[in-house]
C-alpha cells in the first residue's frame, strides 16, 4: 500500500466516523426525549422512540453487534405496540386526565414473579449466547445476548406500565455502558451513563404515581363499601 492509499483510507475512515457520528448523536437526542416522556407518562414518547431505534437498528449493524441491531428491529414493533396499549385500554382502567398520556394505570409485580422473569430469561440469554458464541460473528456474543433478553422483556413491562421495569433498565444500562465503550459508540455509553441516573428517577417518580393510585382506588373501594 502507497502512501497516497493510506492518505485515502485515513480519510474514508475519518469521513465514515462523522457520518456515524451524525446519526448516532440524533438517534440518542431522540433516544433522550423518549426517557424523558416515558418518565412523565406521556404517550408521545413511543413515536421518538420509533425513529431512535430505526437509526440504532442501522447503526448496530454496521459494528457487529448483531443481536443489538436485532433489538432494536423489536423496538420498533414495541413502539407501535406501546402506543396503540397505552392509547386502548379498557374503560374500567381509564382515568380522566388534562394533558395527552396514557390512561393505562402503573402496576407492580410480586417478587416470586420477577424471580421467574429473571430465572427463564437468563437461561434464555444463555443459550442464544451459545449459539452467537459459535455460529455467528458477533462481538462479546454472552453479554449482547443477556442485554439484548433482558431488554426485550423489560420493554414489554414498559409498555405494561409495570413500576419495576426502571430497575431492570438500571443493570441492562450498566452492562451496556461497557459493550458500547468497547465499540467506540462514545455518544451512545455517555448517554447509558446518564440512562442509569434517568432510570432511577423514573422509577421514583413511577412509584409516586403507583402509590397515589392505590390510594385513590382504595377510596374509591372505600365508598363502594359504604354504599
Amino acid at each position: 500500500m502507497t502512501m497516497n492509499d493510506m492518505i485515502l483510507a485515513i480519510q474514508q475512515a475519518i469521513n465514515e466516523a462523522s457520518v456515524m457520528t451524525f446519526w448516532e448523536a440524533i438517534a440518542v437526542m431522540l433516544a433522550l426525549v423518549y426517557l424523558i416522556l416515558a418518565m412523565r407518562t406521556n404517550i408521545w414518547c413511543w413515536s421518538a422512540a420509533f425513529i431512535s431505534t430505526a437509526i440504532y437498528t442501522v447503526l448496530f449493524w454496521n459494528v457487529s453487534l448483531l443481536m443489538e441491531s436485532v433489538l432494536n428491529i423489536y423496538y420498533m414493533g414495541m413502539a407501535v405496540y406501546g402506543y396503540w396499549l397505552w392509547l386502548h385500554v379498557p374503560p374500567a382502567q381509564q382515568t380522566q386526565q388534562h394533558h395527552v398520556s396514557s390512561h393505562l394505570k402503573i402496576t407492580s409485580w410480586s417478587l416470586k414473579t420477577h424471580s421467574i422473569v429473571i430465572a427463564v430469561t437468563s437461561l434464555v440469554s444463555v443459550i442464544v449466547g451459545y449459539a452467537m458464541a459459535n455460529y455467528t460473528s458477533a462481538a462479546f456474543p454472552y453479554i449482547d445476548a443477556a442485554t439484548t433478553c433482558f431488554a426485550v422483556v423489560t420493554t414489554y413491562l414498559v409498555a405494561k406500565k409495570v413500576l419495576e421495569n426502571w430497575l431492570y433498565w438500571v443493570v441492562i444500562d450498566v452492562v451496556s455502558i461497557y459493550l458500547y465503550f468497547q465499540k467506540g459508540l462514545m455518544l451512545t455509553s455517555g448517554l447509558f451513563i446518564l440512562y442509569v441516573g434517568m432510570a432511577l428517577a423514573g422509577y421514583l417518580m413511577w412509584r409516586k404515581k403507583y402509590q397515589h393510585n392505590v390510594v385513590e382506588q382504595d377510596k374509591v373501594s372505600s365508598q363502594v363499601i359504604s354504599v
